[in-house]
């Protein structure tokens, strides 16, 4: 393992995730899965969210589009927490769904756009009340 890439990692996570998710993912880890832990904290973390060139905030959008094509709720709504963390506007947010919907297809779309209203009920955020349709 290199060390530094896993301290750097170990930060970007619990920057990016909380170090409430982080505490847990090591504090849940046992025999099977630690090694799991280490490569996700040392490579994805330390190896790409480490690289200098793209903000956190680029690359959790980028994580966004990539999730819901996969059709990956779970990561999605973690990924969709960090893009909030990391202080992506609802709008910025909106335009990425939009963009998943144009270029993932619609279900694709329509699936991201529940999951992330789940995440911000959760977050306890209310994007308030929509303009009204003009025709």
């Amino acid at each position: 393992m290199d060390q530094e890439k896993f301290d750097t990692g170990l930060e970007a996570r619990s920057r990016v995730l909380g170090q409430e998710y982080v505490d847990r993912a090591f504090g849940t880890a046992d025999a099977f899965n630690i090694e799991f832990q280490k490569l996700v904290t040392e490579y994805c973390w330390g190896e790409v969210w480490g690289r200098p060139v793209l903000t956190d905030r680029q690359r959790s959008l980028n994580n966004l589009c990539i999730l819901a094509s996969l059709n990956r709720a779970h990561e999605f709504k973690v990924h969709f927490r960090g893009a909030l963390r990391n202080g992506c506007t609802l709008d910025e947010l909106r335009d990425t769904l939009v963009q998943i919907m144009v270029y993932a297809g619609v279900p694709a779309g329509v699936e991201a756009f529940r999951l992330a209203r789940e995440v911000l009920a959760d977050e306890g955020i209310d994007p308030g009340p929509a303009e009204e349709a003009t025709g």
